[in-house]
């Protein structure tokens, strides 16, 4: 019996069984691909004697399919019921499920639509084929027809009963995370006067994570550690990242990988940006008309951090920027796509990982604490220059206020407590220091001044949280800072505020805080 939503090599793994005389059974599309691929198949109704109905809601509901599953061929009771009303046994169940959290997760999608994306004949069959592993085959991921094929060849047609558990526990996995998503996609929905809608920002009453091994990792952060990499499903991601060449990903470098990812997709693809990212922190994130010109200024912003770093870029990597990418040691890259000529530049260092990704925004983050789990939305809150409040007598110059933004922006993506420092030059904004991850904000603008390469006169300052004293504000005016973006909201802000106006700094405040504490 072969019902799959997802046909990726369904039409050989059959031609491979009709080879051990195998009787296929299939339904409507999965009917229609087997005989376009010229194999002799029967459709449901000539197995059940009775038609699809309700728009293909009930096709595999029957006794003739469940009862050819279920019966325990070494039940004589169960032998006789099967033959007095003609049921023939169905030895391999081949299903897969309807993408129920891709179509829940499409904008604007209906509730109706959603619904009917529900499956109700697939999990049937795959439970009903799970339980009776003793007698039958139950195949839900196609990764696995080679592999089943293999061992049929070798065994003259038939499937071993540690070959079948296997396959009954994916089974009842693939159900669990099936029925998982459907509970949880549908707390999200209200049903006022029987108007559904969804409610994008409700927590779930129940936290569900279900996710299968992707990929056993060597090691974790640590030699030490075990680790594995679990993916969600959806093909996107990092998690769901291509990767076109290069070692074996790394539990580090896919942490790197994600860091620099989410920051560079914070800005839109009409101008090039580039972060070069060291243990989850940018060393260096530049702007530019072109990728080569804005790796090229993001490397100027720490050119000995960089090395054996992470690069995050948004846009797709040409020739020009691997020629120049490939003379520094790089443990990978993430990018939405890479030109031939880029490939075939990268081609050369073979131990260079290069990863492409289907973007996706990240609804929720969900941290594993002792006991239990933290979820919080993610951090997607951005602002405009209309939004900034401006508390200085001096107010920022355009050139200042630009700056200003994209240093914001990059410290969003800097571990608490944050300074960096940046510029606007040659129309683009550029990384100058950066102070991550320092117990004290005067530390970390004390920090990022240390690391600055370029010359900081001049340039501007953002906070990730508000200056507590006026001490930290002196520090990065000290530093060469003539503007300062940070959230206010500090119970000493008339002092902070003094203090700018004393120096002579402009000072904006965004109202919004940006820690990130790992």
């Amino acid at each position: 019996m072969l019902s799959v939503t997802d046909k990726t090599g369904v039409v050989e793994f059959a031609r491979g069984l009709s080879k051990f005389g195998v009787k296929l059974v299939s339904t409507g599309g999965t009917w229609s691909a087997l005989r376009a691929g010229g194999l002799e198949v029967q459709e449901i109704s000539g197995l059940t004697g009775f038609p699809e109905m309700l728009d293909g809601r009930v096709k595999t509901l029957h006794p003739k399919v469940h009862g050819g599953i279920l019966h325990i061929r070494g039940n004589a009771e169960h032998m006789a019921s099967v033959e007095e009303h003609g049921i023939e046994p169905i030895d391999m169940v081949v299903v897969n499920l309807y993408a129920f959290e891709k179509t829940a997760g499409k904008p604007g999608v209906s509730f109706a639509e959603v619904v009917e994306n529900i499956d109700i004949g697939g999990p049937s069959m795959v439970r009903s084929a799970a339980k009776n592993f003793g007698d039958v085959a139950v195949v839900t991921s196609p990764s696995d027809y080679d592999a089943i094929l293999a061992e049929m060849t070798e065994t003259d047609g038939s499937l071993g009963y540690d070959t079948r558990w296997m396959l009954a526990k994916k089974a009842f996995a693939v159900t669990a995370a099936y029925d998982s998503g459907i509970a949880t996609a549908l707390e999200a929905v209200e049903t006022p006067a029987g108007k559904a809608k969804f409610v994008d920002d409700a927590l779930p009453p129940v936290l569900r994570v279900v996710a299968p091994l992707q990929q056993a990792l060597r090691y974790g952060e640590n030699p030490h550690q075990t680790a594995g990499l679990y993916a969600d499903g959806s093909g996107k991601g990092v998690a769901g990242g291509k990767q076109l060449q290069g070692k074996e990903l790394s539990y580090n470098n896919l942490v790197d990988l994600d860091a620099c990812w989410e920051l560079v997709t914070e800005f839109d693809p009409s101008e090039a940006v580039v972060a070069i990212i060291k243990h989850t922190n940018p060393c260096g994130a530049a702007a530019g008309t072109t990728v080569l010109e804005a790796y090229t200024r993001a490397l100027e912003a720490d050119p000995i951090s960089a090395f054996g770093g992470v690069i995050g870029i948004n846009r797709e990597v040409d020739g020009a920027a691997a020629e120049e990418i490939a003379k520094l040691f790089v443990e990978a890259i993430v990018a939405p796509s890479f030109t031939p000529e880029a490939l075939e530049r990268f081609a050369a260092k073979k131990n260079l990982r290069l990863v492409q990704i289907d973007p996706v925004k990240t609804k929720r983050v969900i941290k594993q604490i002792s006991g239990g789990y933290l979820v919080q939305d993610a951090d997607r809150k951005s602002v405009t220059e209309a939004e900034l409040q401006v508390v200085t007598e001096r107010a920022p110059s355009p050139e200042e206020m630009k700056a200003l933004l994209f240093s914001w922006t990059i410290s969003k993506h800097v571990k608490s407590n944050a300074i960096v420092y940046g510029r606007y030059a040659e129309g683009f904004g550029q990384t100058v220091g950066i102070g991550a991850g320092q117990m004290s904000r005067v530390a970390a603008a004390e920090f990022g001044a240390q690391k600055a390469v370029l010359p900081l006169a001049g340039c501007v300052a953002a906070s990730d949280a508000f200056f507590p004293f006026a001490d930290g504000l002196e520090v990065v005016a000290k530093a060469g800072a003539t503007a300062v973006i940070q959230p206010g909201g500090s119970v000493r802000d008339a002092d902070v505020i003094a203090a700018a106006n004393k120096l002579g700094v402009a000072m904006v405040f965004t109202g919004v805080r940006h820690f990130r504490h790992g």
